[in-house]
């Protein structure tokens, strides 16, 4: 048996009448669950009050990483594993890693930040995506507001704060989860 929950859907032409929607439905005290876009909106995430991303952190972690096994892979492979004289140089030449080292680096750095924004998206390939207006993969911009995490708060005071905030239409849906 699967659970639903009930949306809100407020829907705007102009992605700055939605910057100041988002503004005043916070404002009333109405916690919005997500706002759907085509484009990414400059200053969105700041109204609706996300922290900063910790993506790069695990990108700088994967980065080490690349570097590390970068480093030991070729100090046991050129040193210890088949050490060879090459034109009188060094068994372990550093300079001459790096390359190998800053591709690695690069490469892993990538992967990891490509895992873990799945991850952390809960991006999954056998999962249906939740799509509450198909309009938004094309020209409008969807608030959409969790009638479940506002019991505060009445749907018809939502449904007028939408429209007292320049949704060019509000509508009700239910979603499976």
């Amino acid at each position: 048996m699967s659970d639903s929950r009930n949306f809100v859907l407020g829907v705007f032409d102009d992605e700055d009448v939605l910057l100041s929607a988002v503004r005043k439905v916070r404002g009333a005290g109405v916690k919005i669950d997500e706002v759907y876009s085509p484009f990414p909106v400059h200053g969105l995430d700041e109204e609706l009050g996300y922290k900063r991303s910790r993506l790069p952190i695990a990108a700088f972690m994967f980065g080490i990483l690349g570097t590390s096994l970068a480093l030991t892979m070729q100090f046991w492979m050129l040193g210890v594993d088949w050490p060879m004289i090459i034109g009188g140089k060094d068994f372990t030449p550093l300079p001459d890693f790096i390359p190998v080292t800053f591709e690695l680096t690069v490469l892993l750095a990538a992967f990891g930040m490509v895992g873990t924004f799945f991850v952390s998206s809960d991006l999954k390939p056998w999962k249906d995506p939740k799509m509450l207006d198909l309009r938004i993969t094309d020209d409008k911009h969807v608030m959409a507001i969790d009638l479940g995490q506002n019991k505060s708060v009445d749907a018809q005071t939502i449904n007028s704060v939408l429209k007292d905030s320049g949704a060019v239409e509000v509508n009700d849906k239910e979603v499976e989860d």
